[in-house]
């Protein structure tokens, strides 16, 4: 039986986030504690357990078909990767970030200094682009503690909530490139896996689309009825039921989360009443 195999991180964040849209996506992974491989029980998938930095030669190489990675590191190690899906999840930023007390004005500034990083190509395409030349130090691990020993004069490195840099006495003076998990598909994968591909692509839009929407019930008075539904922005037309209770009516619909509370205020506002809000499993358009 063909599967496809797909490599995600072996631990961490990422991992985590990865496992869990396998999981909305009805797939059932039977993965122990350690294990470098699983095996899907419903789905013709394989999983890979990988070292982050090691996942794009992975894909070049055809030992796996597809990934679940961050952007980032595609920037960085993996360019020449084609990308399918963004998963709008493990969102962070790359970012350059000096000490506290070093002004700083604009990238300029950066000019002949030291940077330590792990991600020496992104740096170093960012800073010739800006016509600056620095002097680049590699390090795998912790780059934060650098300025603090002498090491370097300032960083860059993955930014999420900026805690860590802030615990360093750093601060954040450019941001390089927005990253987010993205599904890459090697450049060897076969017709047949390509086939596999698109059903799994299938799977992870509906839940992705499910996970970037709610599903809202209310009330209605009836003659509040057309300026209620014009507030609503659906996928097409509510559905509009009568109630038991003469001139009230039921009004389902679909809104996005990120107008989410000001469509709620309106909706309040134009005399909607018993606004009862559900989670989306799934939303297959």
């Amino acid at each position: 039986m063909t599967r496809i195999r797909i490599a995600v991180q072996k631990s961490g964040r990422l991992n985590e986030d990865s496992l869990k849209i396998l999981k909305d996506c009805g797939i059932s992974i039977d993965n122990g504690k350690d294990q470098l491989k699983a095996t899907a029980r419903n789905f013709p998938l394989e999983v890979f357990y990988l070292r982050n930095g090691d996942i794009p030669q992975y894909l070049r190489d055809g030992v796996v078909d597809i990934a679940i990675i961050g952007e980032n590191v595609l920037v960085e190690k993996g360019s020449d990767i084609d990308t399918k899906e963004k998963l709008n999840f493990s969102k962070c930023r790359v970012c350059l970030a000096v000490p506290k007390g070093m002004k700083y004005n604009s990238v300029k500034d950066l000019e002949g200094k030291r940077i330590a990083t792990s991600y020496p190509n992104t740096v170093k395409g960012y800073l010739e682009s800006k016509g600056v030349s620095a002097d680049l130090h590699i390090i795998n691990g912790s780059v934060e503690i650098a300025p603090n020993i002498g090491l370097a004069d300032g960083i860059c490195d993955i930014v999420s909530s900026g805690s860590t840099l802030f615990k360093n006495n750093l601060k954040e003076v450019e941001v390089i490139l927005k990253s987010e998990a993205v599904l890459a598909i090697s450049p060897q994968i076969s017709e047949e896996r390509i086939e596999i591909l698109e059903k799994l692509r299938f799977r992870i839009k509906s839940v992705l689309q499910a996970r970037q929407n709610k599903y809202v019930l209310l009330n209605a008075p009836n003659n509040k009825l057309d300026e209620i539904i014009s507030i609503l922005p659906g996928m097409r037309s509510p559905t509009v039921l009568p109630l038991a209770e003469e001139g009230w009516s039921s009004v389902h619909t679909v809104i996005n989360r990120d107008t989410f509370w000001e469509v709620i205020d309106e909706l309040k506002q134009a005399g909607a009443e018993g606004i009862l809000v559900c989670p989306i499993e799934k939303m297959v358009l």
